[in-house]
């Protein structure tokens, strides 16, 4: 018993080092204003630290405790209001879903056909929006976190920098995004629903588990979160900081698959998540000029609405650029559970063909 005490105790301190290097790289970005900031600073921090040398880890029982949580966060996206704006706006909820998949088949194909990814990985990363989700099967599956984080961060950044400045500049708005961090507001509410929601939650999270579906504790938290809370049954939300300590040790998780990853094999995962991003926007405003060519939404709400981001981030912009919210909110939620229902199921078809520790592959490059 003494001889497992200093790994143990070794263990926790890597692991405190780490939650604490994710929590301020989270903070730092979430203050100058990035939205999505928490989760994308510390898979940044993370990532660096771990290129620098110093272990960066995760246990697997905080990573499936995070994984609950930010299951029940997803779930609270679905409201009865944006449930009821999904009926009012069908045609252009309807185009928005065929965006949806389009960018996913565009998006999956590219990885694979231009960098050799396999269909599984190629999936995740073509996946238009919630990063969060992303990590999470990406981790449960065995996957390059490395390669997957990079691309789906890449495209948070590049849309919640340049969605604001693009429209800007176009005269399409002209309120700045300022103080992006307090326009979502955050409450607990009724300790008893709270103790409800997450027991709930937990047991569904934990049946799929048991039955072997991708991304059980993910996906089974979500669904029992969802309908709790898009029939009006529930309206508490996880305190802030649960759900920010779960965004954070599922950055951690992501960021301390970057251990010995040369600047070679980043410089490569880079290119790929440019060329994807481009594939992505390229098929989105396609669809987009469908939309603002026969209905008359106004240009800003559209581009907010089909831009290939994570919902949380693509609310955050709506409401500091005095956007429609529920317009955007409806469109998101509608793409998120079309996406997430099709992950799940190609998932399923393609998990075992998936061997855990296998890694992406660029052609023509070696990932040691």
């Amino acid at each position: 018993m003494m001889s497992s005490s200093p790994p143990l105790r070794a263990g926790l301190q890597h692991f405190t080092e780490t939650i604490t290097v994710a929590a301020l790289g989270g903070a730092t970005l979430t203050v100058m204003g990035f939205p999505a900031g928490l989760i994308s600073g510390s898979v940044l921090a993370v990532a660096v630290a771990a290129l620098a040398g110093r272990p960066m880890v995760v246990p697997q029982l905080a990573a499936r405790v995070a994984f609950v949580l930010i299951g029940i966060l997803l779930g609270a996206v679905v409201t009865p209001e944006t449930l009821k704006g999904m009926v009012d706006w069908p045609l252009s909820v309807a185009i928005l879903i065929a965006a949806a998949l389009s960018m996913m088949a565009a998006t999956a194909s590219y990885l694979r056909l231009v960098h050799g990814w396999d269909r599984l990985s190629a999936l995740m990363g073509a996946s238009p929006g919630s990063l969060a989700q992303v990590m999470t099967l990406s981790a449960e599956f065995g996957l390059d976190l490395r390669a997957i984080a990079i691309v789906q961060t890449m495209r948070v950044l590049v849309l919640a920098v340049g969605l604001p400045a693009g429209l800007g500049l176009f005269g399409f708005t002209a309120v700045p995004a300022s103080s992006p961090a307090q326009a979502v507001p955050a409450g607990v509410g009724d300790l008893g629903e709270l103790a409800v929601l997450t027991l709930a939650s937990t047991a569904v999270a934990l049946v799929m588990q048991r039955f072997r579906m991708p991304g059980g504790l993910l996906f089974g938290a979500l669904a029992a979160s969802g309908v709790l809370h898009g029939t009006g049954l529930i309206h508490a939300l996880l305190p802030w900081w649960m759900a920010d300590g779960a965004m954070i040790t599922l950055g951690a998780l992501a960021g301390s698959r970057f251990a010995n990853t040369s600047p070679r094999i980043l410089a490569g995962y880079l290119g790929v998540a440019f060329g994807s991003f481009a594939v992505a926007i390229a098929v989105a405003t396609c669809f987009m000029l469908v939309v603002t060519s026969l209905l008359p939404f106004p240009v800003a709400n559209v581009v907010v609405a089909f831009a290939p981001g994570a919902q949380d981030t693509m609310m955050v912009l709506a409401l500091a650029l005095h956007l429609d919210p529920v317009f955007v909110g409806a469109h998101h939620l509608a793409r998120f559970v079309v996406v997430t229902f099709t992950i799940a199921f190609l998932a399923r078809r393609a998990s075992p063909k998936v061997v855990p520790k296998e890694r992406i592959r660029r052609r023509g490059t070696i990932d040691d």
